[in-house]
């Protein structure tokens, strides 16, 4: 309901700051209008272009100076004043986003404004009316009749007519649901549907007006040889029945030539084309004034147009005048032309046609006028297959054999097998041109008024005009007249021009002017439509065709279009072009429908149309109606042309511009994943469901730089596109401070060279191909762009926190939605948590792996990750070595199977190593281990290796007690930066002279009698013996040598023997192994103890290339049922 309002002014307070107002606003020199729009400073925030935000156009000084809104004076500089933004909308100086972006530049917008704008009556109604009525009225329309039937050609006429006005209230409501954009139709779509939608639509509309056009050429050309210059043929008939190949020819040759000519008339001066318009317009309306005058006439004084008959037959009145075998001249009798054509020569005597012979020739009149009772025996269809003889009903014949000079003789034989899903495909380009007013929505004076009221009304006018042609036809035409397509009963005339009064040469020439304003119109609007779709961007190999002169005209666009018409031509069959074009045309109303029923049932708040008389099951109907029609049509031609769109739209998805129009497909995309959200939001998944949903913790350096880059390269060869994956991220500080640095670090993180240490040698390399991603100092990639070009499909998520480790534990906890949250996290190692400079790296990694355990979430840990292959490598073979220490719900059985279908890893081969104890029979363990890989259907190599319980070697006992001492000089000792420099390299030394000797053990042949062998007790006791006696000595000496190797942590020395002795065996096995999985111990219970486990997990891993330490989140993610 509208709302009144009363605008008052507010007393200025005592202190003048009133009057300085008024006094600045009488100031002399002030000039008069808007001020140029100037960037207002703001807070820095990028806003949404729109009527409300950041678009003032007053100084900013001005806001200040009065009191009255002190109150809000810190928000004025984005928000502007009430007054000024009403000012702004009343004049439309301002318009809002997606309108704009296709407005003319400032100086065109002037001149538009200066011009006349039209109304209704000549910017829509005269327009639709024009692209409505056109060559199948004249040319096919009759033949419809009478080949359909009454019936029939009624029933084709309102299924075509319902569709164009359903369409119709649909475009009106898209069209009335804001400023419309000068752009028209193909704007309608692609801002209601969006860039893939309004891309494949776009195109299947100007691929549309482009056959179309090669129509209405045809039309012309048809118009001209037929009935205007039959003598103008370049082609001949060489033999009998080549009359209808040489008239193809003819089509081709004068076809080509009149499009050449039409493509130069609107490259030289397409404002002569627009200025015919109302010519060509009047043409049409003359014609069919002649029509309806000349069944009136008829009604009152039929026109004597004589059909000559052969028994039932029709003939062809090309070749003879009089309808009569013989004349009887003073009792003589002379034969007729007729009787030469049946016979051998024109003596009385001559063999003549059998069928000739037994049947008598008679004349019928072609139009016996409204009056006459036709109307009954045109009431029902007649098809026939191509050849057959135009026959009347009722009259009798008598019947012989089989001729065979049939397609010599001049009988009317039908050209094509008629049907009634063909005459709907040759008849529905008769009702497009609907969206001719919308293609001019720019020049209107109020577009949102004139588009409903003006296309509708023409429908009306044109369904009538349609529908009463039908019948006035069917009742005042003869039924073998109606079915001569090329009038040759009539002596090659046109059949609607017989009916018109007062001349049937109104038709012809009105008809001829018609068809050659329709196909100038449609070569004049199909290359700007191109442009603008070329000039969207969302189509990157058309950006070619968005140039043009320097005044905008559509050059190269012209050029294609001219190409695409040409195939047309070639066609040289109008009943062949119709069908093409009426998919393309169904298709395009078909998205119209779609778009406006999406919006209505998804109530997107924007949708809100001034055209109220729409509902979403019209819309619907609609829709319907068109895929009907489509395949009534033709069934391949619909299934192509749907192809053809649905390249154009992955092609679009895949390769063209990413665009925001607030379409509707995205508000249906948003319901759509609602609706999925709260379906798998009823507990987790089975685990035949099971899929690693996956958070990678990204960690970003000093100036916002992606350290481990290749963590989403494994990302995307984990996943293969498939499940969810976050990316996230933490900035330690405040979000109030950092939020824009948050959003650069998102949206302009560059990446650089990353430098690795591996084998003792110093390697460079990139993290992507310097391709993709450059170097520091060149332009910054996204991360975004990064996981476009590493294909990782996910959702990327920043966080500031006051602290890293906050930040990582609220992502754990709550990255995600609903049932779509993650369920194992990847992380790389924290290689510098040794360093002095980093102190607190190590103690963030272990709290980030006690918060994916109370989470029960997996945990991926991935060492040495810049050595991790990128998406462009491939290995050739080697192997993924799992080590199954113990069980962890199957994680370490299904990270290999995903890893190798993808191409980098398809290659290798998977083994699995797993430890067997002291009392474990090792053979029996080989069998179950092969019988469960078996059931899970996971195909790998399986070895069981015996580990010997030895005691604990010096080397286990060195290391545990430079990790102790660590642990206390960090915890105890107050150092300065300098000597906690000094201390550190000092560790890092005697670790390195640890590690070569450890080498140089591992490097020994191994035992061959402690793999794969079953223990007994006598080889068990043997062994143990055996290594005591050869170490005893030794280890004497060793402790007379360390005293205070007595007094470490006995659990501390346990687990550093199993780190050394695991970290031997799986040198020993898989040093040479493309990828190593291991089960990742967890951290103590003992939060004391936390820098230790950080050796533990080094000592481990040491010597291996590529490591992946896997850690489950306590549940099954793997089953051998089906």
């Amino acid at each position: 309901m509208p709302t009144n309002f009363t605008v008052v002014p507010v007393e200025a307070h005592a202190d003048g700051g009133g009057d300085e107002t008024a006094e600045r606003t009488e100031a002399p020199g002030t000039p008069e209008g808007p001020e140029p729009e100037r960037p207002s400073p703001g807070d820095g925030n990028p806003r949404e272009n729109s009527p409300f935000l950041n678009n003032v156009e007053v100084e900013q000084e001005s806001f200040f100076e009065g009191k009255n809104m002190a109150l809000f004076e810190e928000e004025m500089d984005s928000n502007p004043m009430v007054s000024s933004l009403l000012n702004k909308l009343a004049n439309y100086t301002n318009l809002s986003q997606g309108v704009v972006e296709h407005e003319e530049d400032e100086e065109s917008r002037r001149r538009e404004a200066k011009a006349p704008r039209m109304g209704t009556f000549i910017g829509v109604y005269l327009p639709c009316l024009q692209n409505i009525l056109g060559v199948i009225l004249f040319l096919r329309l009759t033949w419809i009749v009478g080949v359909a039937g009454v019936l029939e050609s009624f029933l084709i006429v309102a299924m075509c007519c319902t569709c164009t006005m359903l369409t119709a209230i649909s475009m009106s409501a898209i069209a009335t649901n804001g400023v419309v954009p000068a752009g028209g139709s193909y704007y309608m779509i692609s801002r209601s549907l969006g860039p893939e939608f309004g891309g494949a639509v776009g195109l299947c509309f100007y691929l549309g007006t482009t056959f179309a056009g090669a129509m209405y050429i045809l039309g012309t050309i048809e118009i001209f040889l037929t009935y205007i210059s039959p003598g103008a043929a370049i082609f001949q008939a060489e033999a009998a029945g080549g009359e209808a190949a040489a008239m193809l020819h003819n089509m081709r040759v004068y076809g080509t030539c009149t499009l050449v000519l039409m493509a130069l008339v609107v490259f030289v001066g397409v404002k002569y084309v627009n200025k015919l318009a109302l010519v060509f317009l009047a043409c049409v309306v003359l014609s069919i004034l002649a029509i309806y005058a000349g069944v009136i006439k008829s009604a009152f004084d039929p026109p004597d147009i004589p059909v000559c008959l052969l028994g039932n037959r029709t003939l062809s009145r090309r070749s003879f005048d009089a309808c009569v075998k013989a004349y009887g001249i003073h009792n003589n009798s002379a034969t007729s032309a007729l009787w030469g054509l049946f016979c051998n020569g024109s003596q009385p005597s001559a063999a003549c046609d059998e069928y000739f012979i037994q049947n008598n020739v008679t004349e019928i009149q072609g139009i016996p006028g409204a009056a006459s009772g036709v109307f009954l025996e045109n009431l029902w269809s007649t098809y026939a297959h191509a050849g057959a003889f135009v026959e009347k009903k009722g009259v009798p014949s008598v019947p012989v054999a089989e001729e065979s000079r049939a397609s010599a003789l001049p009988y009317v034989l039908t050209d094509i097998a008629a049907s009634f899903t063909l005459l709907v495909g040759i008849y529905f380009p008769s009702v497009t041109g609907i969206m001719a007013g919308s293609n001019r929505s720019g020049d209107l004076k109020d577009a949102q008024k004139s588009i409903p009221t003006g296309t509708i009304l023409a429908i009306v006018t044109t369904s009538f005009i349609y529908l009463s042609c039908i019948v006035l036809f069917g009742a005042c035409i003869e039924g073998v007249v109606l079915r001569d397509k090329f009038g040759e009963a009539l002596q090659g005339n046109l059949v609607i021009g017989m009916l018109a009064w007062p001349s049937p040469w109104v038709i012809v020439i009105g008809s001829f002017f018609s068809t050659c304003g329709a196909g100038l119109q449609s070569l004049t609007g199909a290359p700007r439509l191109l442009q603008a779709i070329a000039r969207d961007g969302i189509v990157p190999f058309l950006q070619v065709f968005g140039h043009g002169k320097a005044n905008g005209e559509p050059t190269w666009a012209l050029l294609l279009t001219v190409l695409i018409c040409e195939t047309g031509i070639l066609i040289a069959s109008l009943d062949s072009v119709a069908p093409i074009l009426s998919m393309f045309f169904l298709m395009c109303y078909l998205f119209v429908n779609l778009a406006c029923a999406v919006q209505t049932l998804l109530r997107t708040p924007n949708w809100r149309p001034r055209f109220k008389f729409y509902h979403w099951t019209l819309s619907f109907l609609g829709m319907s109606l068109c895929l009907a029609l489509m395949f009534i049509c033709s069934w391949y031609y619909a299934l192509s042309a749907m192809l053809i769109a649905g390249c154009i739209y992955k092609y679009i998805e895949y390769r063209g511009a990413e665009k925001e129009w607030g379409d509707g497909i995205r508000g249906l995309s948003l319901n759509a994943a609602r609706y999925a959200l709260l379906r798998v939001e009823h507990g987790p998944p089975h685990t035949k469901n099971w899929r690693p949903q996956v958070l990678v913790m990204l960690n970003l350096d000093a100036e916002q730089a992606v350290k481990h880059p290749r963590l989403l390269s494994f990302t995307s060869q984990l996943k293969a596109g498939k499940g969810l994956t976050i990316v996230g991220s933490v900035l330690e500080g405040t979000y109030l401070d950092k939020h824009m640095e948050a959003q650069r670090a998102e949206e302009c993180v560059s990446t650089h060279i990353h430098t690795y240490t591996h084998s003792g040698r110093e390697h460079r390399s990139t993290p992507l191909s310097l391709r993709a991603f450059p170097p520091a100092g060149s332009t910054g990639e996204n991360i975004r762009s990064l996981m476009s070009t590493e294909k990782t499909k996910g959702f990327c998520q920043l966080v500031v926190s006051s602290s890293l480790r906050d930040g990582m534990s609220h992502l754990i906890q709550s990255a995600g939605l609903g049932g779509l949250k993650h369920n194992t996290v990847l992380m790389a190692w924290p290689a510098s948590w040794k360093q002095e400079d980093n102190p607190f790296s190590w103690k963030n990694f272990v709290d980030t792996v006690r918060d994916t355990t109370a989470a029960h979430q997996a945990l991926l840990v991935a060492k040495n990750v810049d050595s991790f292959p990128q998406n462009q490598e491939r290995f050739g073979g080697g192997h993924i070595d799992v080590w199954w220490i113990v069980h962890d719900g199957g994680m370490l059985m299904l990270l290999p199977f995903l890893l190798r279908q993808h191409k980098v890893w398809r290659k290798c081969r998977m083994r699995i190593f797993t430890v067997a104890q002291v009392d474990d029979n090792s053979i029996q363990m080989k069998k179950d281990l092969q019988m469960f890989l078996y059931h899970l259907r996971i195909s790998a190599e399986v070895e069981v290796v015996e580990m010997v319980e030895n005691d604990i070697s010096a080397f286990t006992y060195e290391r545990t007690l430079m990790m102790e001492q660590r642990s206390q000089m960090l915890k105890q000792m107050q150092l300065s930066k300098n000597e906690q420099e000094r201390e550190a390299q000092l560790i890092h030394d005697r670790n390195t002279a640890s590690h070569t000797a450890a080498a140089a053990r591992t490097q020994a042949p191994p035992t061959p009698d402690k793999v794969q062998m079953t223990w007994t007790r006598e080889k068990l006791i043997a062994e143990k013996y055996r290594s005591r006696d050869t170490s005893l000595s030794g280890f004497k000496d060793l402790f007379s040598m360390k005293p205070e190797w007595g007094n470490l942590d006995q659990s501390n020395v346990r687990r550093m023997h199993t780190a050394v002795k695991l970290n031997g065996v799986v040198l020993n096995k898989s040093q040479d192994a493309q990828l190593v999985l291991l089960n990742m111990p967890g951290p103590p219970k003992n939060r004391q103890g936390d820098e230790n486990y950080m050796e533990f997990l080094e000592v481990l891993t040491e010597g291996l290339n590529r490591v992946l330490l896997v850690r489950g989140g306590g549940r099954e993610v793997i089953t051998i049922y089906s």
